[in-house]
């Protein structure tokens, strides 16, 4: 997650906007103009800050209007903070190409999957991908599962199913925690 957050900020445009979004919400065609830009690009980086969990989306009849996602900052705040966090950087596994060249070929434009390979030999770096969405020695909800799970792709269930299945998630009375790595199922 934290990885994912560092990315997100790793460009001055996304840095801008979450400037602008800090102050209060904007629209596309806002955004745009305050910061010269093209309205798809700012689309895509909205994207990518929201895939992130940094910016939050509001439907208000056509206009979609961001907003920062407070709860987010918080949370990758203490974690970017921990000792503990900081030192399991020093131990942190990078995925294999292979393994990374796998989901990428599933990934539409937007990060989201475009389908749910039906091989298993496909499904296991998807499953991976997706695990590594969760935090290790964290507790979630089944809500907060789901919501993390719906960036990535609609069928919530199938991948919430999987993941415990391969043991890569554990469930017990509406709660879920990621499991080391080494315990996941091949």
């Amino acid at each position: 997650m934290l990885l994912q957050f560092f990315k997100a900020l790793a460009h001055e445009s996304r840095l801008r906007l979450v400037g602008l979004i800090a102050a209060r919400e904007h629209n596309v065609q806002e955004l745009a103009a305050a910061l010269a830009l093209k309205e798809p690009t700012v689309s895509h980086h909205l994207a990518m800050l929201r895939e992130a969990g940094l910016v939050r989306l509001r439907q208000d009849g056509n206009t979609h209007w961001y907003g920062l996602e407070q709860k987010t900052l918080s949370r990758l705040s203490r974690a970017l903070l921990a000792r503990d966090q900081l030192q399991a950087f020093a131990t942190m596994k990078k995925p294999a190409a292979e393994e990374e060249r796998a989901v990428q070929n599933y990934l539409n434009a937007d990060g989201r999957l475009k389908s749910f390979p039906s091989g298993p030999k496909k499904r296991r770096p998807i499953l991976a991908w997706l695990a590594r969405h969760f935090e290790e020695g964290r507790t979630y909800s089944e809500a907060e599962v789901n919501a993390t799970l719906e960036t990535r792709h609609h069928d919530r269930e199938t991948f919430r199913r999987e993941l415990v299945g391969h043991r890569m998630l554990a469930r017990k009375d509406g709660r879920y925690w990621r499991l080391p790595e080494s315990d996941w199922k091949s």
